[in-house]
């Protein structure tokens, strides 16, 4: 039999008749053995050979608990690579882009890596600057990482280990890693690798997804960066996005910092998204509940809480009463007693019981009241204190004039320089300290204004209260009438 016709016995014709003339044609001295590599057993077919590189393929088959992808290439020649190299999941009768790398001739096919997977091959032959590849990080130094790739070893500086500088790069130890080769010295077995560039680059390709997806509205995950005085920046997954100081919480006395660390996973709000400069403006507070929704029937006017006080101005003191929920404590609703500087009543830290009295949630407001509290002191004061009666109380502060000592919360009374001593003295220091007890006697008190008049004399309980003065009633005047009557 003839070389032609048995290739034609190899070759099944199609059924068509018609169809069959024109195969039948176009096959006329065509060796089959040497169309499909018969003749080359166990060989690559020589008019393949030219179709390694970077080329692109359908998908024919898949199958996932092999790991295997078959890919029809250039020429009708198929592809195999590694269902779980791709970056995409690919699908049947898709179009993907591989690198062929070599032929297989015991399974007569091409080994293929999806564009941008690492390469198989780790020999200095089949490497070059350029090629994406895998290896395990063994060992560091003081300048960067050691990478085994395959049999060879290869050196990462730290400056290409990471988008971000690490402090500590010995996180990445024992880690599985790809690379891009940066510079090959096969005289010196010198072999160079980044992995910093294969996260720029697949950095650049997300962001290109993302300027194409995101939209203001949206809520999304994204990692902190690095943290400002102004606000903090997050990678959203390619493309960066600043979360506003004024929105990052509704607590308005934290910084950024007491908020956030860079390495956060933050869940955000898009707010302002620019397509033509890609400016992306975040929000953290708003994918939070806001603490000021209903709190109106939360907290109503007349409500006794205990709050901290986290900042205080010379008109008063702000208080939260719950995380991002502020109010202003008023100077005037510090104390039944007059006072001039905050300090006098509270600290910063201190809790401290209080009323509400306003409450205004449109505009973020809540007033409290020290005074609200409490009842009023000074209401049975005229009992408490009645003239001439002798207390213990503690000197609270110092003046030119005189010491104010304090009877008992929010209840003062002052003790002239003239009743502080029966000695005569040049200032209230020589008879007096703050913090003293002493024992003053009540003088006179004005519960309408809130004032009683005090002296630190004659309180050893041998006082006689002088004498009332009684008047005694007039006579009245006899007025003659005429005709003798007097009235």
């Amino acid at each position: 039999m003839s070389e032609q016709s048995s290739d034609k016995e190899r070759f099944t014709p199609p059924t068509d008749p018609a169809v069959q003339a024109q195969v039948e044609k176009a096959l006329e001295g065509v060796n089959i053995d040497s169309l499909y590599g018969f003749d080359n057993p166990g060989g690559e077919p020589a008019q393949a050979k030219k179709i390694r590189g970077m080329q692109s393929g359908a998908v024919l088959q898949i199958d996932v608990p092999k790991d295997e992808v078959l890919v029809e290439l250039t020429g009708k020649m198929q592809g195999i690579a590694r269902f779980s190299q791709f970056l995409t999941e690919p699908k049947l009768r898709d179009v993907v882009e591989v690198m062929v790398e070599r032929f297989d001739p015991r399974e007569g096919i091409y080994i293929c890596t999806p564009k941008g997977a690492a390469s198989q091959n780790t020999d200095w032959d089949s490497l070059e600057v350029g090629s994406v590849v895998e290896g395990v990080v063994n060992g560091m130094n003081k300048g960067g990482l050691e990478v085994k790739v395959g049999n060879l070893r290869a050196f990462m500086p730290s400056g290409q280990i990471d988008l971000e500088f690490h402090k500590d790069i010995s996180v990445f130890l024992s880690q599985k890693v790809t690379v891009e080769v940066t510079q090959i010295d096969k005289a010196d077995h010198k072999l160079v690798v980044s992995r910093r560039r294969i996260l720029e680059k697949q950095r650049a390709e997300n962001r290109g997804k993302m300027l194409l997806e995101i939209a203001e509205g949206q809520t999304r995950t994204g990692v902190v960066r690095s943290v400002a005085d102004f606000g903090a920046f997050v990678d959203l997954g390619g493309l960066d996005g600043l979360i506003h100081i004024s929105e990052m919480t509704y607590n308005r006395q934290l910084k950024p910092a007491d908020i956030v660390k860079v390495g956060d996973q933050v869940e955000v709000k898009v707010i302002k998204f620019d397509k033509e400069s890609g400016k992306v403006g975040l929000s953290l507070k708003q994918s939070m509940s806001d603490p000021w929704k209903d709190i109106e029937t939360k907290y109503p006017v007349g409500t006794k809480v205990t709050a901290r006080v986290v900042k205080i101005e010379s008109f008063g003191a702000f208080i939260e009463v719950e995380d991002g929920v502020q109010g202003l404590l008023p100077l005037s609703e510090m104390s039944w007693q007059r006072i001039r500087n905050p300090n006098q009543v509270v600290q910063v830290g201190q809790t401290i019981p209080l009323g509400v009295i306003a409450v205004d949630a449109a505009n973020r407001r809540m007033t409290f009241s020290i005074k609200a509290a409490a009842p009023d002191p000074w209401a049975d004061a005229a009992t408490t204190y009645p003239k001439h009666s002798v207390h213990e109380a503690k000197v609270a502060r110092l003046a030119e004039f005189g010491a104010f000592v304090e009877l008992a919360p929010n209840v003062d009374g002052l003790v002239h320089i003239s009743e502080m001593s029966d000695k005569r003295i040049r200032t209230p220091a020589d008879a007096a300290k703050v913090g003293d007890l002493v024992k003053v006697r009540v003088l006179d008190i004005d519960p309408a204004n809130r004032r009683i008049s005090l002296s630190m004399k004659n309180v050893d309980g041998t006082f006689t209260p002088p004498p009332e003065i009684v008047k005694k009633p007039e006579k009245k005047r006899k007025i003659p009438l005429r005709g003798g009557l007097d009235f």
